[in-house]
């Protein structure tokens, strides 16, 4: 029984000595603890990373940029009622790259009429025409403002122009109805107005423009109308190509000379 008692206390005893083997092992030095303290308090960042220092100062600058944008962009030449506000009062770049990337269509309809001149009618037309019937949705084309809601008799029936953030300005002509207001900030795709066959029009469509600085620019050398897509996400605006359509006209044919007038010529010569 003695043996049994002294059995188990001894078993006790090396168990108890194997703890704290164990625990003597895995503590480390007072050394080492103190160097790891050291090396987190080091770590730690003087300022709070989740917190933007000078919030105030960083947010006037960014508000201030973008008011010298708008006031660039939605303040010079705003207020003109012609399609054309700049007229010869601008400089034109000789070369301008222009962001189309954002690009939507107007309406998905195809081309009935392309930009170029009009025999038939001895002028200049600055747009595309695009197929759609009364009552369909006119959506703007990129992001920006509306310059003007008017109505042109004679000529465009009741249109929109939006100037837009790459410069650009589309003109909607021959609306039926207008579902924005003048200084209206619309983003591309947005419904602006419905289509309609007002002013000068002989059946239902959209005619769009595109202008830079007053210029205007084929639409098609912008868009792929049949796949609704931008041709390249930068447009190379070229005054050498494009400054020339606005003065745009038919060569005129020099009259054929007659046998008759070269032989009256000839005799006067001798003369």
């Amino acid at each position: 029984m003695k043996l049994l008692k002294f059995n188990t206390l001894l078993i006790s005893l090396l168990a108890s000595a194997a703890a704290f083997t164990a625990q003597a092992q895995l503590k480390l030095p007072k050394s080492h603890t103190n160097q790891h303290n050291s090396l987190i308090a080091n770590q730690r960042p003087s300022v709070n990373p989740f917190k933007i220092e000078n919030n105030d100062l960083l947010l006037n600058q960014i508000k201030a940029r973008e008011a010298a944008i708008d006031n660039e962009i939605f303040n010079s030449f705003w207020n003109s009622e012609s399609v054309n506000p700049y007229g010869t009062a601008v400089t034109i770049p000789d070369h301008h790259d222009i962001d189309v990337s954002e690009f939507v269509s107007p309406c998905p309809g195809h081309i009935t009429s392309n930009y170029g001149y009009r025999s038939r009618f001895g002028r200049m037309h600055y747009g595309t025409d695009l197929k759609l019937q009364v009552g369909d949705t006119v959506r703007a084309a990129f992001s920006g403002k509306i310059r003007l809601t008017k109505y042109e008799g004679r000529g465009y029936g009741y249109y929109v122009v939006m100037r837009h953030e790459n410069g650009l300005e589309t003109v909607y002509g021959h609306l039926s109805r207008f579902l924005v207001k003048p200084n209206q900030y619309v983003k591309a795709g947005d419904p602006i107005a419905l289509g309609g066959n007002t002013g000068r029009s002989t059946g239902p469509h959209l005619h769009f423009e595109c202008r830079y600085l007053g210029i205007p620019i084929n639409p098609a050398a912008i868009i792929d109308f049949e796949n609704q897509v931008p041709h390249k996400d930068i447009f190379a605006f070229d005054k050498r190509t494009y400054g020339k359509s606005q003065k745009y006209a038919p060569a005129k044919k020099r009259k054929a000379k007659t046998t008759a007038s070269r032989k009256r010529r000839t005799k006067r010569a001798r003369k």
